[in-house]
């Protein structure tokens, strides 16, 4: 296969229109400004600890502090504010550096005083209450702690402080996934109790929980028991979590776009990390970068005499590349737009997985023959790059081979592992190597 990045007219039309889609501005403090229409102080906020203790070193899980417009309502003694929260941590030389604000109200407090004083400020306005916060908003969180946490150190001792309304389910749920994503080895159940144990009693609403072991397509442990409520909530697991009917699965199709969308700043990451695996000029990280099959017609009969080629049955499917990174692993399209899907590649060493290996390959949907239900392949041809070294200089050959050690063996072991509590099988769609075999030169006297 040659490589040759896209560079045709229609699909740069369609890469322009996605970037100018994706590049809507993200929810930061501009856009919410205070909202001064009511002081009601939310139900079970007094009787709520104010904070946790830190997680990773640097998070604190908080409930959401109070501006001076609530101290009329607020006992001395139960009042919490940014500015408790800034003296506390100048205490101990700290400094608080970034809030990130999960509730989906404006009305606690004023984010243009934290940007008076210095502090950064992201707004994910998520609804709590039966709304499990979107996935969507799930990739900004994740994207925008990772950010925070790559950059400190222990000497720094700046902090992160994020916070809902009463700080245990949409906190709790955020700091999971990020857990999850920043060591991707850990179990939902490890990652819960990590955070319950900073912030007790943790997670408590059924479908926030059931949520994250389902997204992480993983089993609950048999001894597992929802946590109850803590006494300052009136209301019982039962009322929060109310019976609700899941809406059916659309019908599979071959153009159904997979996986999740990311921030935008995140795809422009990917997109030169792309480029720097390929060893391509920067200026170009805007064309999908993938190579082009050649089709076995007349006019392409002449290139058979200048190398040895490789040749693959056409599977109709549609064509994406892959790149796995320790975050989570993201599908590639043709307009060079990135999707975050919930896909589990260890590597061949067991301890850890893979992070910057760089697949191309194809989507295809099968029917399967007992059921007529329809099922997602995505079926790998080459590997461009495998934990950040780039293959590009190696044999066909020695590529697709690698593939199956480095990329589809270790799944499969892990598949059969007694110890792991991951389920392969709710993943979106299998993933396989495509089958290829080798074309021998055509004698000259057979092409025309």
């Amino acid at each position: 296969m040659d490589f040759n990045p896209s560079g045709d007219q229609e699909s740069q039309r369609r890469l322009n229109k996605q970037e100018s889609e994706n590049q809507r501005p993200l929810p930061q403090s501009e856009g919410y400004p205070r909202n001064h229409g009511s002081n009601e102080i939310p139900h079970g906020w007094l009787d709520c600890a104010s904070f946790g203790q830190e997680i990773l070193g640097c998070i604190i899980p908080s409930k959401a502090p109070l501006d001076e417009s609530f101290q009329t309502n607020i006992p001395p003694a139960k009042t919490y504010s940014f500015d408790q929260v800034n003296r506390s941590l100048e205490n101990s030389g700290a400094k608080l550096s970034l809030v990130i604000d999960l509730t989906n109200t404006c009305r606690y407090y004023s984010a243009s005083d934290l940007k008076q004083k210095g502090i950064d400020y992201v707004k994910i306005r998520c609804k709590g209450r039966y709304a499990v916060p979107d996935n969507f908003s799930v990739n900004i969180f994740v994207y925008e702690l990772s950010k925070f946490v790559s950059r400190e150190t222990k000497e720094s001792k700046n902090y992160v402080l994020v916070h809902c309304t009463h700080g245990h389910n949409r906190t709790g749920f955020m700091i999971v996934h990020h857990l999850m994503r920043s060591q991707p080895l850990m179990s939902v159940s490890q990652a819960m109790e990590i955070f319950a144990q900073a912030r007790p009693p943790g997670i408590y609403k059924q479908d926030y929980i059931d949520a994250l072991y389902a997204f992480y397509n993983e089993m609950k442990p048999a001894t597992f028991a929802y946590p109850s409520p803590p006494w300052w909530k009136s209301c019982t697991n039962a009322v929060m979590n109310k019976n609700r009917t899941p809406e059916a699965d659309p019908a599979t199709k071959n153009d159904d776009i997979s996986g999740d969308r990311i921030p935008f700043n995140q795809v422009k990451l990917l997109r030169e990390s792309c480029y720097k695996l390929l060893n391509l000029n920067d200026e170009r990280a805007k064309r999908f970068p993938g190579s082009h099959p050649v089709s076995l017609n007349r006019e392409n009969l002449q290139l058979l005499r200048q190398h040895y080629y490789y040749a693959t049955w056409k599977a109709d499917g549609t064509r994406y590349m892959m790149l796995i990174t320790l975050d989570g692993c993201y599908l590639i399209d043709q307009n060079f737009s990135f999707r975050r899907v919930q896909i589990r590649f260890p590597c061949s060493c067991r301890k850890r997985t893979h992070h910057y290996t760089l697949l191309d390959g194809e989507m295809v949907i099968d029917t399967l023959p007992a059921s007529q239900n329809k099922e997602r392949r995505f079926l790998v041809f080459d590997i461009i790059a495998c934990n950040g070294n780039t293959l590009m200089e190696k044999p066909f050959f020695e590529r697709w081979n690698t593939v199956e050690k480095e990329v589809i063996e270790p799944r499969n072991r892990d598949q059969t592992s007694e110890n792991s509590c991951y389920r392969y099988g709710m993943e979106s769609f299998r993933v396989q190597r495509k089958d290829f075999w080798c074309l021998s030169t055509v004698p000259p006297q057979t092409v025309s």
